[in-house]
Parts: C-alpha cells; sequence; structure tokens
C-alpha cells in the first residue's frame, strides 16, 4: 500500500470498529437511546396506589374524623340538639359540684398516676437485670396487661371489699393490726342494770362497784354478747383461781344460760368465758396492774401493792373491732384505683424501659465504676441521663393514657362521684342518664384538646429518633 492510499475511517487496529462515545449501536454518531431504569418500570401509578388506599381511607374518614367533626359541632347545641348554645357547654364542663371532682381528679390522675408508674417500672427494670429468674421476675409483673381493664376492675373492687372476710386489703390489714394490738372487742356489751350487781357502766368502761382488797377475787358478769363476736377459742366460764397475796384473781363471762336456768352473776355450766379482755386494777386514778382474760373467762392481776383496787374493763373492750380502712370511701378512693392502674401498667412501663437499659453501652457504666462512683451515682449521673429520652416517652405515653382512663373507675367506683375522671363525666352525660350529649360532646373535644399536645410531642420525639 502506497503512502498515498486513504485508510477506510471504519477500520482500527486490530479490526475492531470504533464507536463514538454518545452513539448507539446503530451506527448514528449523536444519537442517545431512551433508557427506563428497572425502579420506574416497577413503580405502580398514583392512581392505582390510591385505588387500594381508598377502602382504609373511607373506613378511617367513618370511624375518626366523621365522629370527631361530630362532636365538635355538636358540642355547641343543646341537649335536644336543636338550638345552638355557643360556648355554654364548655363553660359547664368547670361548673357544678359533679364536674369540678371530675376536673380535679384528673389533674390528680395527670400528675400522679404516669409519674408513679414510669418510676415503679423504672425501679422492676433495674431489679430485673439483677436478679437470676429475671424473665420469671418480667413474665409476673407484665402478666396484668393480658388481663382486660374490666377484668381489673373487678378484681379490685373484691380486693377493696370493706368486709375482711372477703376484702384481701382489709384481710391483711386486720392480721396485722391484731398481731400488734391483741385483745378481744364485744361492741354493745354491758352489765346487767339495777342495784345490788357487782359491776356497773361507768364512762363506757365497765367497773365492780365494791373495792376488792388483794387476795380475793371478782366476778365481772356481762349480758348482750354478740355470738358473732365470740372467739373460736372461747370455753366454757370457770371460777376464779385462787389469789395468792398481793393478787386479784377473777372471771369475766357472758352471764347468760341457753335454755334459761342458773344463777345470776355467778358462772353457770354453758355460760362461756370473753377471752381477750383487757383488766385493770385501778387504785384512785393509778392503774396499778394489767392483765387478760385467758380462753375460759379468768384473769391475775399480779403485783397490785397495798390497800384496795377497783376493777376495770376499759372502754377499748366494748368498741367495735378493727376492720380495715374504708379504701371504697370518699377519702381513699381515687389513691385506690390509681393503685389498681398501677398493677397494670407497671409492666409496660418495666418493659420499653428495660429495653432502653440493654441499649445503653456498657462502657460508659464501667468507666463510671472505673473512676470510683458508686452504683447509686451510677445510676443517677450516668443511666438516668442516658435513658432520659425513653423515660419521657414512656412518661407521655402514660398521660395520653390516663386521661382516657374509664374501664377502672367505672368498675372499681361503681358510680361513686368522688371517684369520678373527665372520661367517665363525659359517658355520664351523654348516655349514663344525663342525656346531654352537646354537654358530653363538649367534654370529648376537652379531652381531644387536652391529648393532643401529648401526641404530637410523642410524635416529634420518634421522628427525631428515626433521624
Amino acid at each position: 500500500m502506497s503512502a498515498h492510499e486513504e485508510v477506510p475511517p471504519a477500520a482500527t487496529a486490530g479490526g475492531a470498529a470504533a464507536v463514538a462515545p454518545g452513539t448507539a449501536d446503530t451506527g448514528t454518531p449523536g444519537d442517545k437511546a431512551p433508557r427506563r431504569s428497572r425502579r420506574e418500570g416497577l413503580t405502580p401509578p398514583s392512581w392505582l396506589a390510591l385505588l387500594f388506599l381508598l377502602p382504609a381511607l373511607v373506613l378511617l374518614g367513618f370511624l375518626v374524623v366523621y365522629p370527631i367533626v361530630y362532636s365538635v359541632i355538636r358540642s355547641f347545641f343543646d341537649a335536644g340538639g336543636d338550638s345552638f348554645v355557643g360556648l355554654d357547654n364548655y363553660a359547664g364542663v368547670f361548673q357544678g359540684h359533679d364536674n369540678l371532682v371530675s376536673v380535679r381528679n384528673t389533674a390528680v390522675w395527670v400528675v400522679v398516676a404516669p409519674t408513679v408508674v414510669t418510676i415503679v417500672g423504672l425501679l422492676f427494670a433495674v431489679l430485673a437485670e439483677r436478679i437470676r429468674w429475671a424473665t420469671v421476675f418480667k413474665l409476673v409483673v407484665f402478666m396484668p396487661m393480658a388481663i382486660s381493664f374490666l377484668a381489673s376492675g373487678v378484681i379490685f373492687r373484691l380486693v377493696y371489699e370493706q368486709d375482711p372476710d372477703k376484702g384481701v386489703a382489709n384481710a391483711a390489714m386486720v392480721a396485722i393490726h391484731d398481731t400488734f394490738a391483741g385483745g378481744a372487742s364485744y361492741p354493745g356489751a354491758g352489765p346487767r342494770n339495777g342495784d345490788g350487781q357487782p359491776v356497773k357502766a361507768e364512762g363506757g368502761a365497765v367497773v365492780t362497784t365494791a373495792a376488792v382488797d388483794p387476795g380475793r377475787t371478782a366476778l365481772v358478769p356481762l349480758l348482750r354478747v354478740k355470738p358473732e363476736t365470740l372467739p373460736k377459742t372461747a370455753k366454757p366460764a370457770a371460777q376464779p383461781p385462787s389469789a395468792q397475796s398481793g393478787e386479784v384473781t377473777g372471771t369475766v363471762w357472758f352471764d347468760f344460760t341457753k335454755g334459761g336456768g342458773g344463777q345470776s352473776n355467778a358462772p353457770n355450766a354453758g355460760e362461756s368465758g370473753l377471752p381477750g379482755v383487757t383488766v385493770e386494777a385501778v387504785r384512785g386514778s393509778k392503774v396499778v396492774a394489767t392483765a387478760t382474760t385467758k380462753d375460759d373467762g379468768t384473769f391475775t392481776l399480779r403485783k397490785v401493792g397495798d390497800g384496795p383496787v377497783t376493777i376495770r374493763l376499759p372502754q377499748d373492750n366494748f368498741t367495735a373491732s378493727y376492720r380495715g380502712a374504708e379504701w371504697l370511701g370518699s377519702t381513699l378512693i381515687t389513691p385506690a384505683i390509681i393503685v389498681s392502674y398501677l398493677w397494670v401498667w407497671a409492666g409496660f412501663a418495666m418493659v420499653l424501659i428495660a429495653a432502653g437499659l440493654a441499649a445503653i453501652p456498657r462502657d460508659a457504666l464501667e468507666a463510671a465504676r472505673v473512676d470510683g462512683a458508686t452504683e447509686w451515682q451510677v445510676f443517677r449521673r450516668v443511666t438516668i441521663p442516658l435513658l432520659a429520652p425513653v423515660l419521657v416517652v414512656v412518661l407521655v405515653t402514660l398521660v395520653i393514657n390516663v386521661l382516657k382512663v374509664f374501664d377502672l373507675v367505672f368498675i372499681i367506683g361503681g358510680g361513686d362521684p368522688n371517684a369520678s375522671v373527665l372520661a367517665l363525666q363525659m359517658w355520664t352525660e351523654a348516655f349514663g342518664g344525663g342525656n346531654d350529649q352537646g354537654a358530653g360532646s363538649a367534654i370529648a373535644v376537652l379531652l381531644f384538646l387536652l391529648v393532643m399536645p401529648a401526641m404530637l410531642f410523642n410524635i416529634r420525639r420518634l421522628r427525631q429518633e428515626r433521624k
């Protein structure tokens, strides 16, 4: 080939065809082939996505949006829904005794219940990390969450029964009280009326009408003893034991013979001794000796000293026996229901806080211990600050839940106005006898407005954590 011969433009070394950048394999230079990514090909059109979401949106609007809008509109009308009353229903929430009690109780719930539940949940979570049977412990604490609020209310309604034979709380209190207080109580019991009787009533107590010298015996017969107050340990009344020098002995018994007969003011066959009665020997205004009657009603007052004494049964023997606290009374009913709420929700708080504890870097804790910090300082200065976001989420979630509490208050309170909260008052006004859906709707809207800031705060924190 000569130097003047032209080389074909498509020829290259090695015989491969040169393809200019930006050209397609069709051979047309400069033309870019249209490409459609695989992702775009798999993305459905927006109208198809909306079609699939439409049933859920319709259901959501019917169950959530429509009731909210209707309640807001209904809150501006009277009980019949015919007359426009403006903000009167909202002003009525803070008027009247029952409404004010509901507002006060709701404030107590919001301040106390979430705080206590969060603290107890934190303690349980920390404790669960330090015991061997942590799984079993968490299961037991969390188990009440599996029980409905209705069932929980029924359970605690029985726990708070006034009768110690039925209510667990009062049964425990009576057992503890009787362990330390001792003695027995015979309410309504007293001496036989009339002159010439060995004992008489004096200021609620029972005293002997004549003084008793040391070394002698005294008989203290009583009437009007209720059969249900007799202890199961009571035995037939016995004659007083012989008194030694410086002692006074005697018998306190129920001076009543079933079927009639017997001699008054003397222990007879078939008559019961009164155990557990406190007996005092009084000289002047000073108590010189004290004793408690045995199962057969006998007693021995020792070290009485010289000189006659008066035998006295104090007033405490004839007052009603301790029956525990009135949990469902006007004073304790709200704290009692909050305790039941704590029993249910402590497991929820424990699980969330335990998850937060598991996420804490162990290096920070070990570094604090190496620096000489005590366990309490590690907990207060390291663990709590690192757990702060979780604790805030738990606290705010519980605040939202507390504002809506209804079941426990309704079941345990049993309709007592002293236990009412805004959620229960809303139901009472609208459906529970008030028949004023305007006032009930106003309370519902107020609750919605109270819940909204806490709910928005929770959503904002969750978004920040995702970022």
